[in-house]
């Protein structure tokens, strides 16, 4: 398949590579005009990124990364922070099977902590 290798970033970690790229620019001798596609994307991300600073970001993926978790799975989970293991499984459907609710259940609390402590 085309994507196997591509390699995944959460919407957190797209949000603070936009905004450094915003900043960059900001700071710049010669300011350059942002395109609408730049800040259409900036917006969305800052919407829905879910994570708001490098440490919890690498806490999220160190804790997902001690799970038997695919790449897109792994992302998926960071990026919509389900509630409960059914959420979950609806919502990425190949964890069916693979985890116990037992073990998603205390996965998706371990991350509603991590969120908690971020601000």
């Amino acid at each position: 398949m085309e994507f196997e290798k591509a390699e995944t970033l959460l919407i957190s970690e797209v949000h603070m590579l936009l905004e450094h790229r915003k900043q960059t620019n900001e700071n710049a001798e010669e300011e350059q005009e942002l395109n609408e596609r730049f800040m259409k994307t900036l917006n969305y991300c800052e919407r829905f990124s879910k994570f708001k600073n490098r440490a919890t970001i690498k806490a999220i993926r160190e804790l997902l990364n001690q799970k038997k978790l695919h790449k897109f799975e792994l992302a998926a989970l960071a990026n919509l922070c389900p509630e409960t293991p059914e959420e979950a499984k609806a919502l990425i459907p190949s964890l069916e099977g693979r985890f116990e609710d037992e073990e998603l259940r205390v996965l998706l609390e371990d991350m509603a902590t991590q969120r908690s402590f971020q601000y």
